[in-house]
């Protein structure tokens, strides 16, 4: 699929410059992504994605809008508090580009759910805040042998990195091979 007039509009900043050009802005398009988490970290991300036009995103999350995340989730409004994430974050994402898809999968990210979530996407991006979260993604990227985008942050500090061990690198096991016990890690 070529790109639409609306889309050749709105992606000319991208498309003129020349890593990426028409081409590299068809790949965007083509191309997808499954976000664990729709908060402080999945927020500022899947507001990047959808405006650089990711062709299709998915979004798992759990959780419901609160009071006290608008100081930090980005993505979310006053007026969303009491509703789901989901709900409240595909709002925001379509009326910021209508252009793309976005695929909505209620629920935790589980060791149980990981493969078939995963499944349907060229990559992830881990925006959870748990162990059991992140070692499932972890070990669903490497299966599947895609790349994992991981971020944490705690208080003032952050770490981004990308792991893609079919390429050659690490994976977060290879980094961290066992998850920290209960209670060891601040929150």
């Amino acid at each position: 699929m070529s790109l639409s007039p609306e889309e050749s509009a709105r992606y000319s900043r991208q498309i003129m410059l020349p890593e990426i050009g028409e081409e590299g802005q068809q790949r965007l398009k083509n191309s997808s992504i499954l976000c664990i988490g729709t908060g402080g970290l999945g927020s500022p991300a899947l507001l990047y994605l959808a405006a650089a036009g990711i062709g299709r995103i998915g979004l798992v999350d759990a959780d419901v809008v609160d009071f006290s995340n608008l100081h930090r989730q980005i993505l979310h409004d006053t007026d969303q508090v009491g509703v789901t994430k989901l709900t409240s974050a595909s709002k925001r994402l379509r009326a910021m580009n209508p252009e793309i898809d976005l695929v909505e999968h209620s629920g935790r990210f589980t060791a149980e759910n990981a493969l078939d979530l995963l499944s349907g996407y060229d990559a992830i991006l881990d925006g959870s805040d748990n162990f059991p979260t992140r070692f499932a993604a972890n070990d669903a990227a490497v299966l599947q042998k895609k790349p994992l985008f991981h971020g944490a942050i705690f208080q003032f500090e952050g770490q981004s990195t990308v792991f893609a061990p079919h390429l050659g690198g690490p994976c977060y096991r290879c980094l961290l091979p066992t998850p920290p016990p209960e209670g060891a890690v601040p929150t």
